[in-house]
């Protein structure tokens, strides 16, 4: 593991499962157990029915890609040598959207619909990033 230069995720209860997930290299998502509602971004009560009762489970990490932007500057210090780079908005099959990046995809390949799987890098002992590459 090379020494990681980049703000990381600051770990909460609410998102602790999922942390531990990604590091297992699977990728978890909260489901309301009342209503079966699938969410993310982790968190304590469900936004469809209110119910405070949740379970994780695993999810394909297959999708498409939703929307992104690409960054031409960089905003932090680590991430000079990566400019130009996207930020993606991927829809999971399981219709949950979350923001990641990808990896072996130029920001100019990038099309809505495109079809991207969950890949893990480990970036330190404590924590590894969900990130998307192109699928078939």
């Amino acid at each position: 593991m090379s020494q990681w230069n980049k703000p990381l995720p600051r770990i909460t209860p609410e998102t602790k499962e999922f942390w531990e997930g990604c590091h297992k290299h699977e990728l978890l998502i909260q489901r309301c157990l009342a209503c079966g509602t699938l969410r993310h971004y982790p968190r304590i009560m469900c936004p469809n029915c209110g119910s405070w009762d949740t379970e994780w489970v695993k999810v394909s990490g297959k999708g498409k890609v939703y929307s992104w932007t690409v960054a031409h500057q960089a905003f932090h210090p680590g991430f000079v040598k990566d400019v130009p780079y996207a930020s993606v908005i991927v829809e999971l099959n399981e219709g949950v959207r979350l923001m990641t990046n990808t990896v072996d995809v130029n920001p100019e390949e990038l099309y809505i619909g495109m079809p991207v799987e969950v890949v893990f890098e480990d970036v330190t002992d404590e924590i590894t990033l969900p990130k998307f590459r192109k699928s078939s």
